[in-house]
């Protein structure tokens, strides 16, 4: 610019000495500032209008990568130092299309992989409306229609009655749903996050009814197994004190014989109390109905086992077995107390449902981790060193015998909750 200037000086001058010879000092002076003028106007205006035109491209382009286009790129050939920060927006352009694709492909990749897996899968907003559903999700909720922007209470109304009460008992846990000849198995699992600042919720539904048959088979293998071991446990020492009693008889040491026969009696007693409790499970007899006051029947139950009352319980005749509901609901509770839990923190609590009665036994424990609640309803599987594995299947097979279910949530704030779902005909 000050070269331009200086230019600018030099050639007034020249020019004003050059129109001095046709016209007066002034008037020439004037003449040529006017040329000059008009000159160097003509040279900053083509100067600064392609940059001008630059920046506007630049500012176009910059729009652009804000609105996720990144398809623009500029050209400029005209001055050298410009032609560096073009180029170095060229690259970042091209940087940023290049992140684009590789974004895109991975957001199919993962699109391809939740539309396909076998899981059912639903994203909430706060608004509890889905904001995506996969193709499982469809097909258990809405009938293979999409779900996005449906409230999830609209969906669950036209959804089967246990999954709405899986979901209103809230935290993870499993359920079944049909009847005992169709009868499917499902864990529920939900997870709260943070997507672009707002509270979205992840809901998981797996069906695990072929996975929990195939555990079966190798459950039955193992119980075959146990009670072979146990069988052999108590009858080889049966025959070895036998055979030693028929020793001593012949010997004449007849002293001796009431510590074998003591013996042997406690090993029979012990097998035999063994096999009762298998050949209850195995056996257990159709429910015989009868009409049973409901405080009455949870009163019996406070005689033999400790527990505290949520809510109230409804001044109601409700028809069961009493002897096999008071076996399975005395199993729950004995199961809460060796959860873990605190002293007076086990409960009971029963409420009529739309369907039906809902019982539950509620706990403050250690809860049950996915694998455990996977297969806690399964016969013989424990987690105690001691535990039979009975409790929690002798309960269901109850459930189911009068009609009912069985579901295992984890609580939030920690616990368990089991809950037996008897239908509407037990009423009296």
């Amino acid at each position: 610019m000050v070269v331009l200037v200086l230019c600018a000086v030099g050639g007034t001058a020249a020019l004003t000495a050059l129109l001095s010879l046709w016209l007066p000092p002034w008037q020439a002076a004037i003449a040529a500032a006017l040329a000059l003028g008009a000159t160097m106007g003509i040279v900053v205006w083509r100067t600064f209008v392609p940059l001008r035109a630059l920046f506007r491209a630049l500012a176009g382009t910059v729009a652009g990568y804000r609105d996720g286009d990144f398809s623009f790129g500029i050209t400029w050939d005209r001055y050298g130092d410009l032609i560096e920060l073009v180029d170095a927006h060229n690259a970042l352009g091209q940087a940023l299309r290049d992140q684009r694709l590789s974004l895109v492909q991975r957001e199919l990749l993962l699109d391809t992989m939740v539309q396909n897996t076998p899981v059912a899968m639903l994203l909430l907003d706060p608004a509890r409306r889905v904001v995506l559903g996969n193709l499982a999700a469809r097909r258990m909720l809405g009938d293979g229609r999409r779900l996005e922007g449906h409230a999830l209470d609209e969906l669950l109304q036209q959804a089967p009655p246990a999954v709405g009460e899986a979901f209103a008992r809230g935290g993870d846990g499993m359920f079944t749903v049909g009847d005992e000849d169709q009868e499917d198995i499902y864990h529920l699992a939900r997870r709260m996050f943070r997507l672009n600042g707002r509270l979205h919720e992840l809901v998981l539904l797996r069906k695990m009814t072929a996975e929990l048959r195939r555990q079966e088979v190798q459950t039955w293998k193992k119980v075959i197994r146990v009670i072979s071991h146990e069988l052999n446990n108590s009858l080889a020492p049966i025959a070895s004190l036998a055979h030693s009693g028929a020793e001593l008889l012949r010997r004449g040491q007849y002293e001796k014989l009431p510590i074998a026969l003591a013996t042997i009696e406690e090993r029979a007693r012990h097998l035999e109390g063994f096999l009762r409790d298998y050949a209850r499970f195995a056996k257990l007899p159709a429910p015989r109905g009868e009409p049973t006051s409901l405080p009455a029947f949870v009163e019996k139950l406070r005689t033999q086992v400790d527990f505290t009352i949520e809510g109230t319980i409804p001044d109601e005749v409700v028809r069961f077995d009493p002897a096999q509901m008071e076996q399975a609901l005395l199993n729950l509770l004995k199961n809460a107390h060796e959860s873990g839990t605190a002293p007076g923190t086990v409960a009971l609590a029963a409420r009529r449902i739309a369907d039906g009665w809902r019982i539950d036994v509620l706990d403050r424990g250690s809860g049950m981790n996915e694998s455990v609640l996977a297969n806690a309803l399964l016969p013989f599987y424990s987690t105690k060193r001691s535990g039979t594995g009975l409790g929690l299947a002798l309960a269901r097979e109850i459930a189911e015998a009068h009609g009912g279910r069985i579901a295992l949530l984890n609580r939030d704030g920690g616990g368990l909750c089991v809950s037996m779902v008897l239908p509407g005909q037990m009423g009296s």
